[in-house]
């Protein structure tokens, strides 16, 4: 193989690394979604709900990436848009949670929250180990997926340390701020993404000899 064509077929392996991965990915978050989102509810956690919804949400994420990673610069940056938007979901279910428990909070039960948490960690730490790879390789997409799964990770160990609060105090404030916490880290994936996803479409501009705004 000469210079010319390493490159290349380099490319052409990052991208069907990266389909592999992120179908990989996307299975096992669409399974443990069912495992905690039906946890949530048991234990009437508004958080580990939040985060249930997550798991959902990644499915969609490394769906659609598994779907758009032939498409050219220009749709991917359109893509790129759509995944930030899409990470917001749990930020609006984790706001709404909150707001209808605002004026009762009701503690959780902290044993199934903390055992549905280690579960968690172990799928996102392995989805964010499998992304790291190829963060760099999909533009906007994959950003979307690794930062989600990073973030996951983060999420998991502080609902695990509401749950030792919850039990010390035998409130539910701290499940309540915890869904603040979702939202904060939410809103600031998807400006990364988004801020990743604008790089994209001024490159497609350039690419196609348009003016930059």
């Amino acid at each position: 193989m000469d210079d010319e064509t390493k490159p290349a077929a380099d490319l052409t392996a990052n991208a069907a690394g990266l389909r592999r991965v992120v179908l990989t990915v996307a299975l096992l978050n669409f399974a443990y979604f069912f495992v905690e989102f039906t946890v949530a509810l048991a234990a009437g956690s508004v958080s580990l709900l939040a985060d249930g919804v997550d798991f959902l949400e990644d499915t969609s994420i490394n769906l659609l990436i598994f779907i758009a990673l032939g498409w050219p610069l220009a749709r991917r940056a359109v893509m790129g848009k759509a995944m930030a938007l899409l990470i917001l979901g749990p930020a609006t279910i984790a706001g709404w949670e909150a707001f209808e428990r605002f004026s009762d909070p009701v503690a959780p039960a902290v044993v199934p929250v903390v055992l549905a948490s280690l579960g968690a960690i172990v799928v996102n730490g392995t989805s964010a180990w499998l992304l790291a790879r190829y963060r760099s390789h999909g533009g906007s997409l994959s950003r979307a997926a690794f930062l989600s799964a990073r973030n996951d990770v983060v999420i998991n160990v502080s609902i695990i340390a509401m749950a030792a609060l919850t039990a010390a105090t035998g409130s539910g404030w701290p499940d309540l701020v915890l869904g603040c916490f979702i939202i904060a880290l939410a809103l600031h994936a998807a400006y990364e993404v988004w801020e990743v996803r604008e790089e994209e479409r001024l490159a497609a501009k350039a690419l196609a000899g348009e003016d930059l705004d």
